[in-house]
């Protein structure tokens, strides 16, 4: 499979944790049980919550979801139609300041690897962002990224030398109900 038909996603399941050994038996669980940075929970400067209940909501996000959207390729003027990608993401767990470890499953070619990859997370106000910075992929090339969150949407862009281009989907939690779905009536 060619790099450019990888998305950036998965380039990042498979690649960092062969380079630094780590095991998804390093992720704890956590049970978390904080309001969404939007809710009514107490804040601070400029309306932005405590960092705490901002870790908190992530985590709860992040739990037991599913990336699932599309990828496109860019490389010059030229740009590849959308394929439609999912990665399943079982937990995250705050390392320090900015790194996370995100606990996953990668599905390639019908089989299916559990996987764990720290990753730097840095805030825009109450929107995490995931970065990654010029980091090196053994056999894969060098990579950076921006992948924002908001709400139950994801989106960002990915580049590997000339070629990148954008991703962006939904989050989504399989067997819980989406949060407008008991809004919505039969017409």
């Amino acid at each position: 499979m060619s790099v450019e038909r990888r998305n950036f996603l998965s380039l990042l399941t498979i690649g960092l944790p062969a380079t630094l050994g780590l095991s998804s038996a390093m992720a704890q669980d956590q049970e978390p049980k904080a309001p969404p940075p939007n809710s009514r929970a107490p804040v601070g400067k400029k309306g932005i919550p405590p960092q705490e209940d901002l870790d908190r909501w992530l985590t709860e996000k992040l739990a037991n979801c599913v990336f699932s959207g599309s990828y496109s390729v860019t490389q010059g003027a030229d740009e590849k139609s959308a394929v439609m990608e999912k990665y399943a993401i079982s937990r995250v767990t705050k390392v320090n300041d900015t790194s996370w470890l995100f606990a996953a499953k990668w599905q390639i070619q019908g089989k299916e690897f559990p996987i764990a990859i720290p990753l730097t997370i840095l805030w825009a106000g109450k929107t995490p962002v995931i970065t990654l910075e010029e980091v090196t992929i053994p056999g894969l090339g060098t990579f950076s990224s921006r992948v924002l969150i908001h709400e139950d949407w994801y989106a960002g862009t990915w580049s590997h030398g000339k070629v990148g281009g954008h991703l962006w989907g939904r989050i989504e939690h399989p067997g819980k109900p989406a949060a407008n779905e008991g809004d919505q009536k039969d017409k």
